[in-house]
């Protein structure tokens, strides 16, 4: 049965990164990307399992495929389309950004664009950087994507972890202007706490937080009239699947309350609005751009 919703609520983005437990670069220092063909795939029931969900509830999304997987599963990718959701890129390697050149990052971008354009018959102008790798020492990439005919990015991520994020203030959705044109920005939602941007739409804080405080946030958020992304990945909904040993924290963060996953997705779904990136981004004013200093780096 479809949840009703109310038809006068904010349209938030639901992403999904399209990609297997063995691609989290938290386990780079275990596996190679060589060794990827030698473990169980298990992307394609725990997306079918996505794809069930959001079809009780009536709902579409955005997913973010890596090419890798869209190589190994043509039909998931199809099916996803044929579903009616929306199709991004999330390259092809699963490299972040600081791990290449720009022409390397040009490479990986367009090969796994163009293997989804080839599978869908559609345009993919729609991308996130693994890790949300794009910070003040990535912004060259942003030229890249605009060159290459991108549209949206959702690779920022204003809070601080590990060498990533980006301690900037940049909330919501706006434009991005460059030299060589603009793309709409769609940054992970914060919340200040004690002068520290607390981040609440990753599925790690999903299982992490109490519910009802990932609620009351992201209510907050809505209640400024403006939308926020969340964004899971198949492999949070599989308990089951095989363990790694990478370091006590990384380990933590990985697998931490993977059982809740569905049911905190569930929750999720009763209690906003949520659409697709391009849905929630045909609500927004055109507001000014942004100043973000993370913004102003040149290549490396």
């Amino acid at each position: 049965m479809a949840i009703k919703k109310n038809p006068r609520a904010i349209i938030n983005a639901l992403t999904f990164d399209v990609e297997d437990y063995f691609h989290v670069s938290g386990f780079d220092q275990l596996i190679s990307r060589s060794q990827w063909d030698d473990f169980e795939s298990r992307v394609v029931p725990n997306t079918y399992r996505i794809l069930a969900a959001l079809e009780r509830a009536d709902t579409k999304a955005t997913f973010f495929v890596l090419g890798w997987v869209a190589d190994k599963h043509p039909q998931l990718i199809r099916r996803i389309h044929a579903a009616g959701h929306e199709i991004g890129s999330h390259g092809y390697g699963h490299h972040p950004i600081h791990e290449l050149t720009p022409e390397e990052f040009r490479i990986d971008l367009c090969h796994g664009r163009d293997i989804l354009q080839d599978l869908i018959g559609d345009r993919v102008t729609i991308y996130r950087a693994p890790d949300f790798s794009l910070t003040r020492h990535t912004a060259w990439a942003l030229d890249i994507l605009i060159d290459e005919g991108f549209i949206v990015d959702s690779s920022v991520d204003p809070t601080l972890h590990d060498h990533l994020g980006t301690d900037s203030d940049v909330s919501g959705p706006h434009r991005v202007c460059r030299a060589g044109g603009e793309l709409w920005e769609f940054p992970m939602p914060t919340r200040r706490l004690l002068g520290y941007p607390l981040p609440v739409g990753g599925g790690g804080c999903l299982r992490l937080y109490p519910y009802r405080l990932t609620r009351h946030v992201l209510r907050g958020i809505n209640s400024s009239r403006q939308p926020f992304v969340i964004c899971l990945h198949p492999w949070e909904l599989d308990p089951g699947q095989p363990r790694f040993a990478p370091g006590r924290w990384r380990a933590f963060r990985h697998y931490v309350n993977l059982h809740r996953t569905p049911a905190r997705l569930a929750a999720l779904l009763q209690d906003f609005r949520f659409g697709t990136i391009g849905e929630a981004l045909s609500q927004c004013a055109i507001p000014e751009e942004q100043p973000d200093l993370s913004y102003t780096s040149a290549h490396r």
